[in-house]
């Protein structure tokens, strides 16, 4: 089956196109991934038939529709002059779950504003059907603003972080 960090690049290539749905089968397992939704809130999703169904479910992502409205950031500072803003890049949510800033309740945070961050640095956790992903920066830089709060439910595609190169 796919890895995690393959699922992330091919949830990229589905956000930048006009493909709703994507739907990949081998070996038996089924890994679906759609931009949005056409159910209600009241009706449930589709089970996922696999031998691992924890981490298919986890890795099932969609977009949130373009008329809802992404959270307003929670951790808030002095605005930030627009001129500041201009090198910065942000780290998204690469899926639906619980944002952790460390690996345990007693850990220091995986980054705080002004750590140096590189593609590969782990910034945080998302954890989804009880599965705990390390989030990776994906680019290279300082971190200059956190956008959520530890333990806070996050979407797809929401900005965590504001990098600056």
């Amino acid at each position: 089956m796919l890895k995690v960090q393959e699922i992330r690049e091919i949830i990229k290539l589905i956000d930048q196109s006009s493909i709703d749905e994507f739907t990949y089968e081998q070996d038996g397992e089924k890994l679906k991934l759609r931009k949005q939704s056409k159910r209600t809130a009241a009706e449930p999703a589709e089970p996922v038939q696999s031998a691992e169904p924890a981490v298919k479910q986890a890795e099932e992502v969609k977009a949130p529709a373009p008329a809802e409205k992404q959270p307003e950031p929670v951790q808030e500072t002095k605005p930030e002059p627009a001129a500041d803003l201009e090198n910065t890049t942000e780290i998204k949510s690469p899926m639906v779950g619980t944002f952790y800033e460390a690996s345990s309740p007693d850990a220091e945070a995986f980054v705080k504003v002004g750590s140096k961050v590189t593609a590969d640095s782990t910034v945080c956790i998302v954890e989804a059907m009880k599965l705990f992903n390390e989030i990776e920066a994906e680019t290279e830089g300082e971190i200059v603003k956190i956008l959520v709060e530890n333990g806070q439910l996050v979407e797809y595609g929401q900005p965590l972080f504001l990098v600056k190169k």
